[in-house]
């Protein structure tokens, strides 16, 4: 796992925006990161016509650079460096992507906000654009781990998460499960009785399973459960889980590759993304 040493946090003058900034200092503090970086994108174009007048007298940059400083300077809890950058981008995300690049950022916060409000810089564009992890936070969250889901489809992409895992349990003492989430072929329902190739395929997965944490030599304390997906797909079915087994975590990769399950095939884990989370969800890249 590459060490994570500065974290962007991404603010746009919401009411998540509390929420964001005391996430931001348990997760510094429990990584031990050298600095965050708390940013806010002005989006001058979408200010009317209509109040060019009022403004034209007035420092955005700065009266905005001033209210965050103190927001951050009342919810930061963490001993960590931190600074705010204001800046000016049509896009949110080639701006996040710039300094992401710059200060070689290697973990991105950010909100996950209900959908029909607007996804403000959340999107599967930002997801596909970063070269770093992002963890998705949603509103209201309290920043705690003590209950870590890892998806895995027990490709060699999988090693990279536990590796994430092993280290914030270690650093947490959280639990951590290794969760597959798998869907019943349809293309075979026809000919063979679907509780009969549950049973087959969840067989061939506990083998797998067992096969992959060998080899992978978890350190720590790991448990695991395999899922069938039913009707609601991977995600979904990811997603409904942790939220009724108070998870406080979930880990997926951004890409991986597996028969029966596309939990971290770039689609799925996208919807898991997009979606209204009510856990927060770390994206290891």
């Amino acid at each position: 796992m590459t060490e994570i040493k500065n974290i962007l946090v991404a603010l746009d003058l919401s009411d998540i925006d509390g929420t964001l900034i005391e996430y931001a200092s348990f997760i510094a503090d429990t990584l031990k990161a050298d600095k965050v970086y708390f940013v806010h994108n002005i989006k001058k174009y979408e200010i009317s016509e209509l109040f060019d007048e009022q403004l034209k007298d007035i420092n955005l940059d700065e009266i905005i650079g001033d209210e965050l400083n103190e927001k951050v300077e009342e919810k930061f809890r963490s001993s960590t460096e931190w600074e705010v950058l204001i800046s000016e981008d049509p896009y949110s995300e080639s701006l996040i992507n710039y300094i992401v690049n710059k200060y070689e950022v290697q973990l991105a916060l950010i909100g996950n906000k209900n959908r029909s409000k607007g996804t403000g810089v959340v999107s599967g564009k930002l997801l596909r654009l970063l070269k770093c992890d992002i963890l998705s936070i949603p509103k209201n969250v309290q920043p705690h781990i003590n209950n870590i889901w890892v998806g895995t489809d027990f490709s060699s992409v999988s090693n990279k998460i536990f590796n994430l895992a092993g280290n914030l349990q270690n650093a947490t003492t959280a639990m951590v499960k290794a969760i597959h989430v798998y869907n019943v072929p349809v293309q075979f329902s026809p000919y063979i009785p679907k509780e009969n190739l549950d049973k087959k395929i969840e067989s061939h997965l506990i083998g797998k399973y067992e096969k992959f944490i060998k080899k992978m030599a978890y350190k720590g304390d790991l448990t695991s459960e395999i899922i069938p997906g039913r009707e609601k797909g991977v995600a979904e079915t990811l997603r409904s889980k942790a939220e009724t087994s108070q998870v406080d975590l979930i880990i997926v990769g951004d890409k991986g590759r597996n028969t029966f399950s596309s939990l971290l095939v770039g689609s799925v884990t996208e919807e898991l993304f997009n979606q209204d989370l009510e856990v927060p969800l770390w994206i290891v890249k």
